[in-house]
């Protein structure tokens, strides 16, 4: 014992490293070209280029570290050509980050992360310094959008596909959105309640109608079932994104499949029509549609009669054409109102002779 020299008894104090190993040291010394050496008690210092940091970090090592902060990196060479020993914090930072992306791939974790890199064929995203592609037609952009104004927005995405050997990672926003869009119909479905008023989105609009986005389902809401005039177009009352409150007409959970009511088409008015009106009741009517037979008027929203072609003129005509016209406002006396089959027959020709004939 009494022969050994110092440089055998430091030798015994230090740890032996080899090439592949994971160290913890202290940095002692942070140079100006951000090169960092780390004390890791072994005979000689081990030494971090700015090269061995990660690629796609925004910051400068000098930024993220201090003298006596402990930092954790792989050995590459036990020698660097000048003493040091060359480590590398990319590699051991990969292997950390490696670690907690497999946790949450495991655990089917939504990922949050800002695009990188865009180009033709996708995006590009880092999961700490985990490389993910999320191809073009699984990205989210829509047709018409420019693709490199994706650059620098987070993206939601899961993980479909990953190859630890190759290093091939795919995202998908698509994925991602039909699984929230399933789990959103699922949802609706178990709780729909046909009492209930919903609010929806108009999404398109029709002759026959329009279809209404409930919470991700689609209903489609007739134009029997928006109004109660016939005469009424989709568009005259709905427009595209606009919000409206529904109800659940028909629900049909096998094949996924809603009927809507516009709540704003109220009450049946042919429910009060033989309180409002009355036979031989003078009324103002305005013509909404020839007919070769006669024509048909409105008389109030949602209730309509017809004028027969006789009941037009006392002179005889061959068509009504050559008296009325769409659009124009008469003066017409209630000869039959039917509410239970909801028809109503009307005379302009009672009225011949009369101030209130013809009025616009």
């Amino acid at each position: 014992m009494e022969n050994i020299t110092f440089e055998e008894l430091l030798n015994n104090t230090l740890k032996e490293i080899t090439v592949g190993q994971t160290v913890t040291g202290k940095i002692v010394n942070i140079s100006s070209h951000g090169e960092i050496f780390v004390d890791i008690g072994y005979k000689s210092d081990g030494i971090i280029p700015k090269s061995e940091f990660p690629l796609d970090s925004e910051n400068n090592p000098t930024d993220q570290f201090n003298i006596g902060d402990r930092i954790t990196a792989i050995v590459l060479k036990l020698n660097d050509g000048i003493g040091n020993v060359l480590l590398s914090y990319k590699k051991a930072r990969f292997e950390i980050d490696k670690k907690e992306f497999e946790s949450k791939l495991n655990n089917k974790s939504v990922f949050k992360e800002k695009v990188v890199e865009v180009n033709e064929n996708g995006l590009i995203v880092y999961s700490k310094n985990i490389k993910i592609f999320v191809p073009a037609s699984l990205s989210g952009v829509q047709r018409g959008e420019n693709i490199n104004d994706y650059k620098g927005k987070e993206l939601r995405f899961k993980i479909i596909e990953y190859n630890p050997k190759t290093k091939k990672i795919i995202g998908s926003v698509k994925h991602l959105i039909d699984e929230e869009k399933k789990i959103k119909e699922n949802k609706f479905w178990d709780e729909l309640d046909m009492q209930k008023t919903y609010k929806g989105i108009v999404t398109s609009i029709s002759a026959y109608g329009a279809f209404v986005d409930i919470d991700g389902v689609q209903g489609l809401l007739h134009i029997s079932e928006m109004t109660w005039e016939r005469n009424k177009k989709s568009s005259d009352i709905l427009k595209i994104d606009q919000e409206i409150k529904v109800k659940i007409k028909n629900a049909d959970k096998e094949n996924r499949r809603l009927m809507l009511i516009y709540e704003k088409k109220g009450p049946d008015p042919w429910d009060q029509a033989d309180e409002k009106y009355k036979h031989g009741d003078i009324v103002k009517v305005k013509v909404i549609k020839i007919m070769p037979f006669g024509v048909f008027v409105q008389v109030d929203k949602g209730i309509e009669g017809l004028v027969h072609i006789s009941q037009i003129s006392e002179r005889k005509i061959a068509k009504p054409e050559e008296i009325l016209k769409v659009g124009q406002k008469v003066n017409a006396k209630i000869i039959e109102l039917d509410k239970e089959n909801k028809k109503l027959e009307l005379s302009i020709r009672e009225l011949e002779g009369t101030s209130n004939e013809y009025i616009e």
